[in-house]
Formats: structure tokens, C-alpha cells, sequence
């Protein structure tokens, strides 16, 4: 292939709950004191019915947008380490949440930190090559970390999208480059819950100070460029000025060092790299240069020019999901979302939640994608789709096409809130919700605290977790609604909830 071609969009989401890294220091300084000056800012902390997958989803839809038609994608990749399922492709359950072509070819890549860069060299070349003509790329991660440690304090919990292509290009693809190499600065094996950890200063030295340079340099070789052109250096790094080290080594000025996000979110793992783009590309001037590394198993370094079209973007990126937060102090629920405390949930939650995969596949597109119906004679819409329309003056008889409701917008007609049923982040909030255009679905309710639900409140469809079959380790997904919210809300404090 010749000619242009690069980014052509970008999607973000970081969870609206952040947790005030001062709460975890607190609660611990009784048994690790030595931490307490790591207690500022705040970590993004995913909901009881958020993971890496409905993150990825969530991101992917900030880049989508709410057209319909997604057709133009035909290529799928999905980089994360916490992958739900180790037998069960991921990425398919992004796609039929996204409602995309079922032709599309789906990806999953992992098993390093470079999962996220792995997964955008890969749709590049794709790209380049003409095996594909739009490609979407997403990184999540959802890290667990043990109570009292230091990767508690710094991991956060995020996802970014990226779309690349040939047409409308935001940031051209000027070169790269890949090292792989087997240096084990920590690991996680098959079936453990906690990455094991080597001292840091062999990290630093010997890790990013050595073979990060090597993969800047071949990408710097090929896109014909010197270190001292680079407008923007990209490196997520738990370790304190080890990005500044590596760009002082490479000759790259200090000012030019993007933030690392730590103080707002944390590090997200195998997306950070992805996240730090997509906030780079939103204050990126056009003609800027943009060097993005990741090290993991080796390191990949990747540099984009930014084109005149970069201001065209509508998406909220990174920028707006880090305004869009609300503070959490409580530890206690953020262990208990995390799975680190044993906690009495009561006879109610005694229920076998076993899915059954033949009515799960038959219904894909109403459960995955909430696809619903509408009557091609009367264009009465209705959820479920069913043969016979709801229409009470003409019930149709197969006469409805597919019709999609999770970027329409709805406000509720009628709600609940109980103690009774069992729930993740008592109350449990549920109720009718009344599309825009038609159409009316009784679901739950999420991120929302107790008296913040009112009737005609206006709300917005989240893919989400629905059910956990711990018997079984299934996941089931389903969309709930969450509110519209205004940016003055935005910042409001207090409890969170589900």
C-alpha cells in the first residue's frame, strides 16, 4: 500500500469511581506505615460489574459514536492481561456488543504489558498491507493487586480505543519498532491471581533504562527522524523519573515527557500506553510528533505525526472520562468489589446463576448488543424482537427488522430501589426505562447512589456484567442504564454506588 495512513479515530473510558489513595494508606498504616507517603491523588476503580471486557466496550463506543452502522470495521483487536476468559475469545464479545459485521476477523492479544501496543502494530500492519481497511484496536486492564501493597496504590483501571485506516487521518503512522526480549520484571502464572514482583532498581537499570532505547531507536530509524523532533514522549513507568531517565538517554528534551496520569488514575496496565495516546492525540497541535513506548518482554515504540485533523474528533477520550469521576474513600468496598474479603451475602445470594449457552446463542444480538425490533408495517418498536409485533392495531406477523437501542437515549418511567434482592452495592436499583424513538426495557440501574434515581431522569445504556456463575467461573453480560449526568455532578463527592 501506498499513501497516508494512521489513526483515524480514538475512543477512552476510565471507571467513574476513584479511590482516594489516602484511604488505603489509612486503613493500612497500623502494618505498612512505609507506604503513607505514597497516599496522594487518586486510583480509578472499576464498579462490582465492570472488567477489562465492558471497559473495552465502553472505549470502543466513545470512538464509534452513536451511528448504527459499523460495517466499516473489519478487523478486531483486543489487547488486555485480565482477559475474562482464557478459553473464550473476548474480543467476540466486544464485537457483538459493538454490533459489528459478522465477518469481522477478532483478535485476542496478551500475556505482556505490551499487549496494547502489540495490538495497535498489528492493525497498522494490517493496514499497510491491505488485509485490512479499518481496523479497531482496544486495550483494557483490570489488574488485582494484594491489600498492603505497593501495585494496589499504583494500578488504576482503564481502556482506550484506537481505529486505524486510510481515509480522514488524525495522526499518520510515520514508523516503528519491536524488541522482544525475555526479561521477567514480574510474571503472573497460569491460574494465579497476583503478579509476582523483582526489586526495582534491576528493573529500571537493566529494563527500561536498556532495551526501551533499542526499540526507540529502530522506530526513530525508520520514520527518518532524531530524538530532538519529538514533541511528545509517551512511557508508562510506575517507577519514579524513569521516563525522564530514558528520554535524557535518547536525547529527548524533559518538558516533552507526557504525565503518566498516575496522580489521576493510576497506571491500566497493558492499556496505559493506549490511554497515554488518546490524552496525547486530544492536546497534540497539528504537525506535532508523537513517540508512544511500552515495555513488557522486550519494548514497542511506535510514532505518529498529528495532521490538520486532528481537531475533528468528537469523542470524549481520556480527557472527559477523567473529568467524569466521582471520589470513593471507602477501602472496604473497593476490597470487596475486588474479591480480597470473604463477606456473608445472605440466602438470597444462594442461587445457581448457570447460563445456558444454546439461548445465550440464539439470542446474541438481543443480549450482547441489545438489538431489539421494529414492525416494518406499523413502526411500532419493542424489546424483545418477537414474530408477532406489539402493535395493538395491526399485530404483524414477522414483520420486524432489527433495531438497536444501546445509543439511544431514555429516561426512566418507573423505578425501585430494595434491600431484599440480593446486590453487589445494596440498594439494588432497577426500573422501566422509555426510549427516545420507542420501545421500553425493565432493567437495572447502576452507578448510582441511594436517592439520586428519580422518574424522567435521562439515561444512557453501559455494557456491564450481569450475572457471575462462580460454580462454573461464567461470566454473563447485559446492559444496564446509568444517568446522564451534568459535568457540575461530575465532580460530586460521597459514597459510591452501584
Amino acid at each position: 500500500m501506498s499513501g497516508e495512513f494512521g489513526l483515524t479515530a480514538y475512543g477512552g473510558y476510565i471507571p467513574r469511581l476513584r479511590l482516594q489513595r489516602k484511604s488505603i494508606t489509612t486503613a493500612n498504616a497500623w502494618v505498612a506505615p512505609n507506604l503513607m507517603g505514597k497516599g496522594k491523588g487518586e486510583r480509578s476503580m472499576c464498579n462490582w460489574d465492570e472488567d477489562a471486557l465492558t471497559m473495552a466496550v465502553e472505549a470502543a463506543r466513545d470512538l464509534l459514536g452513536p451511528d448504527d452502522d459499523r460495517s466499516h470495521i473489519d478487523t478486531l483487536y483486543f489487547g488486555s492481561t485480565t482477559l475474562p476468559f482464557a478459553d473464550r475469545l473476548n474480543a467476540g464479545v466486544i464485537s457483538g456488543a459493538l454490533t459489528l459485521d459478522r465477518h469481522v476477523q477478532a483478535a485476542d492479544i496478551s500475556s505482556s504489558q505490551r499487549a496494547g501496543t502489540s495490538a495497535l502494530l498489528q492493525a497498522l500492519h494490517a493496514v499497510k498491507a491491505g488485509a485490512s481497511k479499518n481496523a479497531l484496536v482496544v486495550a483494557s486492564d483490570k489488574r488485582k493487586a494484594r491489600a498492603v501493597s505497593t501495585q494496589e496504590l499504583d494500578f488504576g483501571d482503564g481502556a482506550a480505543a484506537l481505529s486505524v485506516g486510510t481515509e480522514n487521518v488524525i495522526a499518520t503512522y510515520l514508523g516503528g519498532g519491536a524488541l522482544t526480549v525475555d526479561f521477567v520484571d514480574h510474571f503472573r502464572g497460569a491460574g494465579e491471581e497476583f503478579d509476582y514482583n523483582w526489586e526495582e532498581r534491576w528493573i529500571r537499570d537493566e529494563g527500561y533504562m536498556k532495551l526501551v532505547p533499542q526499540a526507540v531507536s529502530e522506530a526513530l530509524s525508520n520514520a527518518g527522524l532524531k530524538a530532538e523532533e519529538i514533541d511528545h514522549f509517551i512511557l508508562p513507568c510506575t517507577l519514579a523519573k524513569a521516563p525522564q531517565a530514558v528520554a535524557k538517554k535518547l536525547g529527548i528534551a524533559p518538558e516533552k515527557v507526557r504525565d503518566t496520569l498516575a496522580a489521576q488514575c493510576g497506571e491500566t496496565g497493558a492499556a496505559h500506553s493506549l490511554v497515554m495516546l488518546v490524552h496525547a492525540l486530544q492536546e497534540a497541535k497539528p504537525g506535532e510528533k508523537i513517540l508512544v513506548a511500552q515495555f513488557g518482554a522486550g519494548a514497542d515504540a511506535l510514532i505518529f505525526q498529528a495532521t490538520d485533523k486532528i481537531s475533528s474528533v468528537k469523542a470524549k477520550g481520556i480527557l472527559g472520562a477523567l473529568s467524569d469521576r466521582q471520589e470513593e474513600t471507602n477501602y472496604m468496598k473497593f476490597l470487596t468489589f475486588n474479591g480480597l474479603v470473604e463477606w456473608e451475602k445472605g440466602m438470597r445470594a444462594e442461587q445457581d446463576k448457570k447460563t445456558a449457552l444454546t439461548t445465550l446463542y440464539r439470542n446474541e444480538d438481543m443480549l450482547l448488543g441489545l438489538v431489539g425490533g421494529r414492525c416494518t408495517e406499523t413502526g411500532v418498536v419493542q424489546f424483545p424482537r418477537a414474530r408477532i409485533s406489539v402493535s395493538p392495531n395491526n399485530p404483524a406477523v414477522d414483520s420486524q427488522e432489527p433495531y438497536k437501542f444501546a445509543e439511544r437515549k431514555a429516561k426512566i418511567l418507573s423505578w425501585s430501589a430494595d434491600y431484599l434482592t440480593f446486590s453487589m452495592a445494596p440498594p439494588n436499583h432497577y426500573g422501566m426505562m422509555d426510549f427516545e424513538g420507542g420501545g421500553r426495557i425493565y432493567m437495572d440501574i447502576t452507578d448510582v447512589a441511594p436517592g439520586e434515581v428519580d422518574s424522567g431522569m435521562e439515561m444512557r445504556m453501559v455494557f456491564r456484567i450481569k450475572d457471575v456463575d462462580e460454580k462454573r467461573g461464567f461470566k454473563r453480560y447485559f446492559w444496564k442504564a446509568v444517568p446522564v449526568r451534568s459535568s457540575a455532578s461530575n465532580q460530586a463527592t460521597g459514597q459510591a454506588a452501584e
